[in-house]
Parts: structure tokens; C-alpha cells; sequence
């Protein structure tokens, strides 16, 4: 049985990184379903949403750069399970906001804040470590793979919490906080692994390392970039629940059913690659399905039919998997492992300024705008954007096959 796993997964310690992810993804996923149901029932105002995924934002501007440091000068393992172990207490804090019946928004925003904070001290060092455990033949399966492990959690995650959701709202997050704690065991269990990094001074000129290396590796500042507008204009999930209840006339299920879609076409398209590695050139493959998300998105927005809004949804997914496989592995083959904490750091500032922004961005404009007419626009600037990219990172564009990528100097 073992021999029939995918080579990377043969590892002990990407197998168990593996593990957390898979759980952790699961019990996210749960968890901003119920959050979504609580916070726009309060007041039925899409901007409330908006504003938490505001709030999960802000800690990390500020924590990203330090962050970056520990993951590059401290165990990563250690690191990644202290901020697994906050994650567990937040699941228990939203346990107890929900018994005792919310009646504000504030605090869901208090829990966005903490939420903030251990993904910003906890996902450098977490995404860090795919490269310390792996090969570098074997990378660019296993950052397929890692985008597999929560994918397969957020599939079932999402629909399972709404219909959890449904019959009693306490049970999502015991069940969340169980996972994470699972996930919390499983980064702990990690084999140890003798650091070949050299000590660095501790000073501006080292917090920054990550910052230079990114703005003379123009290739990955324009992939980064890319993946930055993409979510932050074009990704209508954070509408979720104004689609889920005013638009598709649905509940809790419904909603469930909307965010898992995504991830089932993401899901799909993470297991094709990690079988079959993309042999394209790689740049010009993520300026189409960057395109390809944002037309999925423009129908998405103009559909009132359930059917089609889940085929569109993970259209949307699909495409954006094949976007983070090509980012995701592009990172970890150019930079070098002295400084995978840092840049990994500086890429989710990114990431997270796409999902949590972008939430803010969804909520404000569809309470000036309407619904429909946001996730419209948002999905025709994407498409724009990704047909001009070619003028303004020509380097992007030029980027061969993955499998061909060696570290950049330092």
C-alpha cells in the first residue's frame, strides 16, 4: 500500500505535515461557515462580512516580517504548533461566544483579530517547511499535494458545517477544535530535522531579506502580484451567504453547498496535477486560467440557477488551483532554504491581503454596488488584468516548465 502513494507522501514527515493540513483545512472550513451564517444574520448586511475578513487581516502587516525571521531562525516544527495550539483555544472561544448567543458583531470581530494573529506567526513557518522535508526532485508534487491536503477538508468541510450548523451550532465547533487538535499533534510529531541554515545578526538588513529577494525575482513578484488582484477582485465566495439567502433563496446547507464548490473543482484539479506535473510553460498557462477564473466569476454573478452557480464556482476553483500550484511550487524551487520563512512570509501578506481584503472589498462594494453587480465587475477587471500582465511582468510571462526552476542565488 505504501509503494502506491505518491513519492513525497513516502516521507515521514511531509506525511505527517500532510496530516495537519488535511485537518486543519477541514475544521477552517467549518468553522467560516458558521461564522458567515452567525455574523449576516445579525444584521443581513454583506458589509459585516467584509469586516471580519478585515479584522483577520490586520494583525499581519505588522506580525508578517517578524514572523518571516522566527520561521528562518527557530525550529519551524515549534513554531507552526504554537500557532496550531492558539487555533485550538480560538475554536473554543467561538464554542463560547455561540452559547452564550450573539446579539453584535464584535465578537466575531475580536476572534477575527486572534485568528489574525496565529496565521500570521504560524504560516510562514508552516509553508517553510514543505521544503526542509522534501527533495527538490519531489517538489513540485509535494506543493500539489499540500494544496490536495486542504482541499480534500475544505470539500467536505463546508457543507458538513453547514448541515452540523443546521441541527445544533455549538457541534461545529467542538468538531473544529477536535481537528485542529489533531492537526496540532501531527506538526508536533514531525521528525526533527538538523538545520543547515547559518546564523544570521539579527537586524533590519536580515528582516528584509525576504522583502529584496522578492523585488529583484521578478518572476515571482509578478506571479505573487497576479494571484494578489485575482482573489482580491475577482473571488465572490466572502458573498457566500448573500447569495446562499437572498439570491438563490437557500439556508445553512445551501451555503455549505456554495463554499464547498470551489473546492471541489480545486480539489479535482490538485489530484490531475500531482499524477501529472504540468509540462506546459508555466507563465503563459497562469495568465489563462487567471482569465478563466474571472469569466467563471462573471457568469457566476449573473446566474440565479443553483446548478449552474455550483458548475461555475468550480470552474473558478479548478482554474485557481492550477494559479497557486504554479505559484506554490515557483516559490519553493527559486528560493533558497535560508529564506524560505521570509519570502514565504512576505507571499502571505499577499495571499491573505487577496482573501481577507478581498472579503472587506466583496462586502463594501456589494452594499454600494448590489450583489450581482460586484461580482460582475470584479470578474471583468480580472479578465482585463490578466490580458495586460504580459506589458507590465514580461518576465512572468516568459516562465518555462516548473520542473526546470533552480534556486536563485541569495
Amino acid at each position: 500500500m505504501r509503494q502506491r502513494l505518491p513519492p513525497s507522501l513516502r516521507l515521514p514527515g511531509f506525511a505527517l505535515l500532510w496530516t495537519a493540513l488535511l485537518a486543519s483545512g477541514f475544521a477552517t472550513q467549518m468553522i467560516v461557515v458558521a461564522i458567515g451564517w452567525q455574523v449576516y444574520s445579525i444584521h443581513h448586511d454583506p458589509l459585516d462580512l467584509g469586516l471580519v475578513g478585515l479584522a483577520e487581516f490586520l494583525p499581519l502587516p505588522v506580525l508578517a516580517l517578524p514572523a518571516g525571521q522566527l520561521a528562518d531562525r527557530l525550529s519551524r516544527r515549534v513554531v507552526a504548533a504554537t500557532a496550531g495550539a492558539l487555533q485550538v483555544g480560538i475554536a473554543g472561544l467561538l464554542l463560547a461566544i455561540t452559547e452564550l448567543g450573539p446579539h453584535s458583531i464584535w465578537p466575531f470581530l475580536g476572534v477575527g483579530l486572534l485568528n489574525g494573529v496565529a496565521s500570521a506567526a504560524g504560516t510562514p513557518a508552516q509553508r517553510a517547511l514543505t521544503p526542509e522535508l522534501v527533495p527538490l526532485e519531489l517538489l513540485q508534487g509535494a506543493v500539489a499535494l499540500r494544496s490536495v491536503a486542504s482541499q480534500i477538508g475544505v470539500v467536505a468541510g463546508p457543507a458538513l458545517g453547514g448541515v452540523i450548523f443546521a441541527a445544533q451550532p455549538l457541534a461545529v465547533y467542538a468538531v473544529a477544535a477536535a481537528l485542529l487538535g489533531v492537526a496540532f499533534g501531527a506538526v508536533l510529531a514531525i521528525p526533527r530535522a538538523a538545520s543547515a541554515r547559518q546564523p544570521e545578526a539579527v537586524g533590519v538588513e536580515s528582516l528584509l531579506a525576504g522583502v529584496r529577494f522578492l523585488l529583484r525575482t521578478r518572476v515571482l513578484l509578478g506571479a505573487i502580484v497576479l494571484d494578489l488582484f485575482a482573489v482580491l477582485l475577482g473571488d465572490p465566495i466572502a458573498l457566500a451567504p448573500v447569495f446562499a439567502k437572498t439570491i438563490l433563496h437557500g439556508g445553512p446547507v445551501v451555503l455549505g453547498a456554495l463554499r464547498t464548490a470551489p473546492s471541489v473543482g480545486a480539489l479535482a484539479a490538485g489530484l490531475l496535477i500531482a499524477r501529472r506535473p504540468l509540462r506546459l510553460r508555466a507563465g503563459p498557462t497562469l495568465l489563462v486560467v487567471v482569465a478563466a477564473f474571472g469569466a467563471a466569476t462573471i457568469v457566476f454573478g449573473l446566474s440565479t440557477s443553483l446548478p449552474l452557480s455550483l458548475t461555475m464556482l468550480a470552474l473558478s476553483g479548478f482554474a485557481d488551483m492550477i494559479s497557486m500550484n504554479i505559484r506554490g511550487t515557483t516559490v519553493a524551487m527559486l528560493t533558497p532554504l535560508a529564506l524560505q520563512g521570509r519570502v514565504n512570509a512576505v507571499e502571505w501578506v499577499f495571499i491573505s491581503a487577496s482573501n481577507e481584503l478581498g472579503a472587506f472589498e466583496a462586502g463594501a462594494v456589494a452594499a454600494a454596488l448590489g450583489t450581482v453587480r460586484a461580482v460582475v465587475l470584479g470578474g471583468a477587471l480580472m479578465v482585463a488584468i490578466a490580458a495586460s500582465w504580459t506589458r507590465v511582468f514580461p518576465e512572468l510571462s516568459r516562465l518555462g516548465r516548473l520542473d526546470e526552476l533552480e534556486p536563485e542565488p541569495v
